[in-house]
């Protein structure tokens, strides 16, 4: 499979935007490694190879383990995840499926558990890894 066109050169206006929305969320609440969580946990879900590829390796650079990354895609099956860590995937997962909605349910717990202001700042990260999967995919972007 072959690159298409490189959205930062194409339209670089709009790949700034994206560069807005990454500032923005590097200066919010969410902690580093579940930033990555959000990241990896979304590009699975839309089967990004290159998003999966760069924020595993993000995330083995502030210390999560292999068998957390290889786990992630069952985390609820497995023992290996906080309470919040678990309120921010299942979060992540809904906002990435958002077809099927948001549920009261899930909506709720992450309210519970983290609190207004950190759930809205999750969504939002939810919401920008999945504008550049879609990018990523679109464009056919190949990890390195």
């Amino acid at each position: 499979m072959e690159t298409r066109l490189n959205m930062s050169k194409v339209e670089p206006e709009a790949y700034k935007a994206m560069l807005a929305m990454e500032k923005y969320l590097h200066a919010t609440k969410i902690a580093p490694l579940h930033k990555e969580l959000i990241k990896i946990r979304a590009s699975q879900i839309n089967g990004c190879a290159y998003c999966i590829d760069m924020h595993t390796k993000d995330a083995r650079k502030l210390g999560e383990t292999e068998q957390r990354i290889y786990a992630l895609n069952a985390w609820r099956e497995t023992p290996f995840f906080s309470q919040e860590e678990r309120a921010i995937l299942a979060l992540t997962e809904e906002v990435t499926r958002i077809s099927n909605h948001v549920s009261d349910a899930t909506y709720n717990e992450a309210i519970q558990v983290l609190g207004e202001q950190l759930t809205a700042q999750v969504m939002m990260a939810a919401v920008a890894i999945n504008s550049w999967n879609r990018i990523g995919i679109a464009t056919r972007m190949m990890p390195a």
